[in-house]
């Protein structure tokens, strides 16, 4: 993870109203507010990187004034669109959504459903569609 945040805060557009990092107690705060528990991976992206813009694509965002990236109102609305209340929504995408599981795979949900694509890690997911499509 140490090469893909260091890459992304090299990469970091500058933006009018940066977003800000959290905090851990944010990062627990969530958590339980949202029933599930984040992978290691996600949490040490969240605490280093996600303050980083790049891009059109917009991961989803921890402090509650980061707007309609803010994760509580993303898994929300992945969930009212069917995807399970089990995986983590880590990124919204035009009605489709990237997700986390346990084991820390990103899985690709459309709206149209599941999907067989995925990313063994957070890592990846991150160089291949975050960074490499920008």
């Amino acid at each position: 993870m140490k090469r893909v945040i260091e890459k992304l805060r090299e990469l970091n557009e500058p933006v009018p109203k940066p977003l800000r990092l959290p905090s851990e107690d944010e990062i627990q705060n969530i958590q339980i507010e949202l029933s599930l528990k984040f992978h290691p991976d996600y949490i040490r992206y969240l605490l280093e990187a996600s303050d980083v813009v790049l891009g059109a694509l917009e991961p989803a965002t921890i402090p509650i004034d980061s707007g309609h990236t803010f994760i509580g109102d993303v898994a929300s609305n992945a969930w009212k669109m069917g995807v399970p209340n089990t995986l983590v929504p880590i990124a919204e995408d035009n009605g489709d959504y990237y997700c986390m599981n346990e084991a820390g795979e990103v899985l690709f949900w459309s709206h149209n459903g599941s999907t067989d694509e995925k990313w063994p890690n957070l890592e990846t997911w991150i160089l291949e569609i975050w960074i490499n499509e920008n």
